[in-house]
């Protein structure tokens, strides 16, 4: 396994983005935050540039909200809730970086009034899938 590790408090998505939404309980009425995981920056990469969805705007499950552009690649965002766009944290587009450095605390992403939440693994099932440490 690898030296990866994953929050348990946390929600996470095939596509490799957390959210703050416990898999099977009720949504919550406040804003939940959203990002990418560790395992999805250690294969991006050095990030350089970060396309988020703006305040106000409605995410859609299934559908892309944004991209996440390395050195390597670019990779479309999926939201893992659907629903509202409240908050954008500017912090992480002015410094993607900060998103490596801290992927489940200051490298947040966006925050969602959730409608609907998609298919949501623990950090079990995710690490399980990615070969990572819970």
């Amino acid at each position: 396994m690898s030296e990866i590790s994953l929050p348990e408090n946390l929600s996470y998505t095939d596509e490799h983005e957390w959210v703050a939404v416990e898999p099977g309980c009720s949504l919550p009425a406040d804003p939940v935050r959203v990002g990418i995981t560790a395992v999805a920056v250690d294969n991006l990469g050095d990030l350089v540039y970060l396309e988020l969805p703006t305040v106000g705007s409605t995410v859609t499950l299934g559908e892309a909200c944004g991209e996440v552009e390395s050195t390597k690649t670019v990779s479309e965002l999926y939201p893992p809730v659907a629903g509202t766009v409240s908050i954008v944290n500017t912090a992480v587009v002015d410094d993607p970086e900060l998103v490596s450095k801290d992927p489940y605390g200051e490298g947040w992403l966006f925050a969602v009034l959730p409608s609907e939440a998609g298919e949501l693994l623990t950090a079990a099932e995710y690490a399980e899938k990615n070969g990572v440490d819970a």
